[in-house]
């Protein structure tokens, strides 16, 4: 069975903005060194029109995993998310390396108020590994749910700058 994943954020900003501060080559990369983790790389980033794909590698450092995610991780925790953002709505599917199973979900940025933005992203994680996968599904969603609150932190900052 599946573990839920669901995160809101408000921005001080319009739709585009935000869209553009969470697809931008210049913004990701920024956000990927600012709060990427081990190994953390832009490995790929095409625009097409009104749709924008990318995919980061991220890592979690062995020693900072729950003890159960150890003994299943040999070395740091390797996440690679593949993003596809086509006008204020994206996909997200994600593999951890060495734990059978991915992370999807979808996000939509929606007007919120008069100069503000709302990003809602849901998702599920599932882990294909008998007796013990529902406990990392639940161990992965919050640290994913963690990461997104980082990411929101960011894009704050990040439309701040601008």
């Amino acid at each position: 069975m599946a573990s839920r994943i669901e995160h809101r954020a408000t921005f001080p900003a319009s739709v585009a903005e935000v869209v553009a501060a969470q697809s931008d080559e210049a913004a990701l990369r920024t956000r990927l060194t600012e709060i990427g983790g081990v190994d953390a790389a832009l490995e790929n980033h095409a625009v097409d029109g009104d749709e924008v794909r990318y995919t980061l590698v991220q890592g979690v450092p062995a020693d900072k995993l729950p003890s159960m995610a150890q003994k299943f991780v040999s070395g740091d925790l390797m996440v690679r998310r593949e993003h596809t953002w086509r006008g204020s709505e994206g996909t997200i599917r994600a593999q951890v390396d060495g734990i059978p199973g991915e992370i999807t979900g979808n996000v939509t940025v929606e007007p919120d108020g008069d100069a503000g933005a709302r990003q809602v992203t849901r998702g599920e994680v599932t882990v294909k590994i008998p007796l013990v996968g529902g406990k990392l599904e639940g161990l992965i969603a919050e640290q994913v749910t963690q990461l997104l609150e980082r990411e929101a932190d960011f894009t704050t900052s990040w439309l701040a700058r601008s």
